[in-house]
């Protein structure tokens, strides 16, 4: 450790910015390659998704779809909702600290203590190759330098809306109260999402949206969660914005004016119209890192920043990395974890003087796509290509759909089950290239049409892969069936 007095960089074998998921996966595969690594997080080590997205969404959501699954039993009396005890639910899951607003990241920090990655708390800025400033200390990567600090919810030029303090997925996810009127500015995943979380709990809920619902993916998928929000008692309006927002007194209701001449009022309002790459400050122009025109920095397959000495020059060894969110190829938690542990064992292996299986480097995100689930009831989960987007490729296409009662396992799992399941095959080809799933419990379904599509699995091949019965997993026979295996 440097002295007070000792100006000189601290030097670790890696540096990550970022202690979410992502950058968390990156240095410990570093580390397990025998480098030493630091980490660089200036707010809780966990980051977004532990404790303001994907952990407290889901654990909000988990005893609404519950709830529901049981009613749909006959024979069953059904449970009742506890919302509450939902919240209290999601207070366990996000380390909330007593009734107060602190979150608790002692947990992440004692598994980096644990397996020897050096932790240091600051916001870190690039500050010339190889170099990271937080604060008053240097620190310098010998070998790289991982950038993985997320993205930030974008918030629209609307008129008053910033200065009505509006909600993000942060404060709707760790509210410790239930507005008695929720207005929302979105349709995509964490519109959908909240949407249903509040209106099970109680608010009345106006979600404003732009375009369809859930408008990536296939249209029949939008179209189910539309049904579902407005069954549950959701004033859903597509195809309006907000033009203006104004809040009375810092903490009273706020008014939505609309481009159809409507007006929404409401008690908070919460803004989930997408989310924008966390690059401010990170000091890019310092290394000439290249961004592109939605502000992510820019990569090549192996996560290698464009643009900075060293990643174009085949004289020069690559020195900075950007996964996750920061990149902008597929902003899922997952896929960036994805991306890190390839990152972080690509860099272990060039500090070992050898490069690795180029196929075990270059991540399928930058290929076909990658696997989502959005967790609303019914659930939305997918992987590849959408029928519109596979066309669009050049690819000669069949569409094969098949409804998710086809499966005797549906009628087990609930009376009356809905939904759809949609393959998209590529003619030429004879696999799969993109299959979406809506119904209820189908987030652990798309994990086949995930394997199949990156293993390139003949259709002919995967008949042979025999599902168990009676389970929902016997929609992929129905679906080989339909397309004529």
């Amino acid at each position: 450790m440097s002295s007070s007095t000792d100006r000189s960089p601290q030097e670790f074998d890696v540096i990550v910015v970022g202690g979410g998921p992502v950058g968390e996966n990156a240095a410990d595969r570093a580390h397990k390659a025998g480098l030493t690594v630091s980490l660089v997080e200036h707010h809780l080590v966990g980051g977004e998704c532990s404790f303001y997205a994907c952990s407290p969404s889901k654990a909000l959501l988990r005893p609404i779809h519950a709830t529901r699954a049981s009613q749909r039993v006959q024979g069953s009396e059904g449970a009742r909702l506890d919302p509450a005890g939902v919240l209290a639910r999601r207070d366990a899951w996000i380390n909330r600290i007593g009734t107060t607003d602190r979150l608790d990241d002692s947990g992440q920090v004692g598994w980096l203590d644990h397996v020897g990655i050096t932790l240091v708390r600051g916001t870190g800025r690039l500050a010339g190759e190889r170099l990271v400033e937080v604060g008053d200390r240097t620190l310098r990567g010998r070998h790289a330098v991982i950038l993985a600090t997320g993205s930030s919810p974008f918030i629209p030029d609307i008129p008053g809306l910033a200065d009505a303090h509006p909600w993000t997925n942060r404060e709707a996810t760790t509210s410790q109260r239930v507005p008695g009127r929720l207005a929302i500015l979105g349709g995509g995943v964490v519109a959908c999402e909240m949407a249903q979380v509040y209106a099970a709990l109680g608010s009345e809920v106006t979600v404003l949206s732009r375009s369809s619902l859930l408008r990536r993916s296939e249209p029949f998928a939008g179209e189910a969660v539309a049904k579902a929000l407005v069954h549950d008692g959701v004033d859903l309006r597509l195809g309006v914005s907000a033009t203006s927002v104004t809040r009375l007194g810092p903490s009273g209701e706020v008014t939505l004016e609309v481009d159809d001449g409507s007006t929404v009022t409401a008690d908070e309002v919460l803004v989930a119209t997408g989310r924008v790459a966390t690059t401010a400050g990170l000091g890019l122009d310092s290394v000439d890192a290249a961004t592109d025109e939605h502000g992510s920095v820019v990569v090549n397959e192996h996560m290698e920043v464009s643009g900075v000495s060293g990643s174009t020059s085949p004289s020069a060894m690559p020195w900075l990395y950007a996964v996750g969110d920061v990149n902008g190829l597929a902003l899922l938690t997952h896929m960036g974890k994805y991306q890190a542990r390839a990152v972080g064992d690509l860099i272990g292996a060039r500090a070992a003087g050898r490069e690795p299986d180029p196929e075990l480097t270059v991540p399928f995100a930058t290929a076909l796509g990658s696997p989502q689930v959005v967790f609303t009831d019914p659930e939305v989960s997918s992987v590849g290509l959408t029928e519109h987007e596979a066309r669009e490729r050049g690819i000669r296409v069949r569409v094969v759909d098949v409804p998710m009662d086809a499966a005797a396992g549906a009628g087990l799992l609930a009376e009356g089950y809905q939904g759809q399941l949609r393959v998209v095959v590529d003619e030429e080809a004879g696999v799969l290239v993109g299959a979406t799933l809506v119904g209820q419990d189908v987030a652990e379904l798309v994990h086949v049409a995930t394997v199949a599509i990156v293993a390139k699995a003949p259709l002919r091949t995967l008949w042979h892969a025999v599902p168990s019965y009676p389970t929902m997993s016997e929609i992929w026979l129905r679906v080989l069936e339909a397309y004529g295996v």
